[in-house]
């Protein structure tokens, strides 16, 4: 059986566009099996590290600060599968950003060169073995979430765990029109369950399924028209910029 700890870095909790695609994972790993937990980030008292390496060179393991992340160490370390989730703001939200400076007690002093690059491990009493992506965003391309992924990637490679792939869903607010989720929006929320499973039973999504869950869900253009519509007073002072 399976531990996954699931992090939400939206602000917008349960109410955004992130919870809901992770909730449609989150439900397809426990149809397969897995124990899920989930914390929102912003709902943490949490304090921002200050890198003094007090869990490093003091007391290794351990942090300096006392509040909420205490609690959620141990958690963190039971788990197998580590996913982060996030929309994609400029570029993560600030107390999504908090909590993975906070994971630096779970990692190791010990220093190793892999394919040239300086890299490290978590300690041997926490279990992560993969650590994945889950993002939204608004703007229409795929690309939007380019800098999201790399960071992500670039801290799987500092631990040296496997990185588990990423599941996109770009324009997210088309999964829903008028607060009622499209048959499009389904479609995705479905395919985000079967990523889910698929990612407990076989360690990775298929792309099938991840290009499913990005599937545009309207063109470009109408994207484009939409969004500015929505922003009109805010367009009306701007506009004059873009000219």
């Amino acid at each position: 059986m399976k531990h996954v700890f699931a992090v939400n870095g939206s602000p917008r909790l349960e109410k955004g566009n992130t919870d809901l695609l992770l909730s449609a994972f989150l439900d397809g790993m426990q149809d397969a099996g897995a124990v899920v937990d989930k914390v929102y980030s912003s709902q943490l008292a949490m304090k921002s590290c200050i890198g003094d390496f007090y869990c490093h060179n003091v007391v290794p393991g351990e942090c300096i600060h006392k509040d909420d992340m205490d609690m959620l160490y141990p958690r963190i370390r039971k788990a197998e599968i580590l996913v982060l989730v996030t929309p994609v703001y400029i570029p993560l939200p600030g107390t999504f950003q908090f909590f993975l400076n906070r994971l630096y007690p779970l990692i190791g002093s010990f220093i190793h060169t892999r394919k040239g690059r300086t890299r490290t491990r978590f300690r041997r009493d926490v279990n992560i073995r993969q650590i994945m992506l889950l993002a939204t965003c608004g703007w229409w391309e795929i690309d939007n979430f380019i800098t999201v992924e790399r960071i992500i990637r670039e801290f799987t490679e500092d631990v040296s765990v496997q990185y588990g792939g990423a599941v996109l869903r770009p324009h997210a607010d088309f999964m829903r029109m008028r607060g009622k989720v499209t048959v499009q929006g389904n479609e995705v929320l479905k395919a985000a369950g079967l990523a889910g499973n698929e990612m407990i039973k076989y360690g990775r999504i298929s792309s099938k399924i991840l290009k499913k869950i990005a599937q545009p869900l309207i063109s470009k253009k109408e994207s484009k028209i939409l969004l500015n519509q929505q922003n009109q007073q805010y367009n009306d002072l701007d506009s004059k910029h873009f000219v």
